[in-house]
């Protein structure tokens, strides 16, 4: 029988949404995000849209370049470790690499956090994350949207996401349209998966080899969970040097379908890739993944980056200076294949 309605007044904290801890949390991110402002931001935290000026001094005709990203079923270990603070950066160094790879600054950045219940101290370290990978990035966190939606998450779980926004001089746009046959490809470290393929990682660590996220391997040489919280790196200091330098003609950023599927989408037509094997350490990580689900190498390939988080296209009479530039920031960089003739996919030797 349906029950008889009582008097008693029923408010939105009740149903499980309290606006007063919510405004509370409001508060505390105002101010993370307040120690990321640039001086392109007009806005105030808290209100509809989030205002940001392009220097017009600095750019004859800006060109804006967007990209959104979540950080997958990482999450689900973050939640299981109770480890939210490196989230924030993952997401927000994903974004800045996806625009960077075209020749984009990033500008501004805004983020998307819903959960069941609000847990405001939770809420903090992730907000924590996003502004220290912002002010790390000089990028701005400008607004975003705190949902409390309950029944929809499970407890303690929740969802992130970001929107990022950066500029960029017509002219000076990264298209890999003059990416040529003979050309040469170099390959910078990633830190471990960054923030793709965790939902084979997960099954072959928890669910085949029975592992949970305080169990030591020594093939890995560290605790599982540790492993695959490695927070995604940010590509922006040394691509922002090579674009200054003139020598990078294509650059991709290897996430979720590795070099197979990533790296074709800078390639103009008429030219392929040669990528060779063994030309940069795979990640103990990889290689104890592989061998735990006997995973074919060409799987590995297409969904893991395999210890190469991007990759850069170099004029071979570049390469000399590229290589300086490098050097002179202390990155060590893989020369692992380069551009023949072919139809805009990936071949390994």
């Amino acid at each position: 029988m349906p029950q008889a309605p009582s008097n008693a007044p029923i408010t939105y904290a009740d149903a499980g949404v309290d606006i007063d801890r919510g405004n509370r949390t409001k508060k505390r991110i105002k101010y993370l995000a307040h120690k990321t402002f640039t001086k392109g931001v007009l806005s105030e935290i808290g209100g509809f849209g989030g205002l940001f000026a392009i220097d017009k001094a600095k750019y004859l005709d800006p060109v804006l370049v967007s990209s959104v990203d979540g950080v997958g079923t990482k999450l689900k270990i973050a939640f299981e470790m109770k480890m939210h603070y490196t989230v924030g950066a993952d997401l927000v160094n994903h974004c800045v690499n996806d625009i960077a790879v075209q020749g984009a600054a990033p500008m501004f950045f805004m983020d998307y956090l819903a959960t069941g219940r609000l847990q405001p101290e939770v809420a903090e370290k992730i907000v924590e994350g996003l502004a220290e990978a912002c002010k790390h990035n000089g990028c701005a966190l400008i607004g975003g949207e705190t949902a409390e939606m309950p029944g929809f998450y499970p407890e303690g779980e929740y969802d992130l996401a970001g929107f990022i926004v950066g500029v960029v001089e017509r002219e000076r746009i990264i298209t890999g349209k003059t990416v040529e046959v003979g050309d040469v490809i170099l390959g910078l470290a990633s830190t471990g998966l960054h923030t793709n393929g965790y939902s084979l990682a997960r099954k072959l660590f928890f669910e085949i080899a029975g592992y949970t996220p305080d169990t030591y391997v020594n093939e890995i040489k560290g605790k599982v969970g540790n492993e695959l919280m490695q927070t995604h790196r940010s590509y922006w200091p040394i691509i922002k040097k090579m674009l200054a330098a003139e020598c990078v003609s294509a650059m991709a950023h290897i996430t979720g379908g590795g070099i197979t599927e990533n790296l074709p989408r800078v390639l103009p037509r008429g030219v392929a890739a040669v990528i060779e094997l063994g030309t940069w350490p795979i990640l103990p990580i990889f290689e104890h993944l592989r061998q735990l689900g006997n995973v074919p190498p060409e799987e590995m390939l297409r969904t893991f980056n395999m210890g190469l988080g991007m990759l850069l296209v170099i004029p071979a009479k570049k390469f000399k200076k590229a290589q300086t530039v490098l050097e002179k920031l202390g990155e060590k960089a893989y020369t692992v294949g380069r551009i023949v003739k072919g139809d805009r996919k990936v071949m390994y030797t």
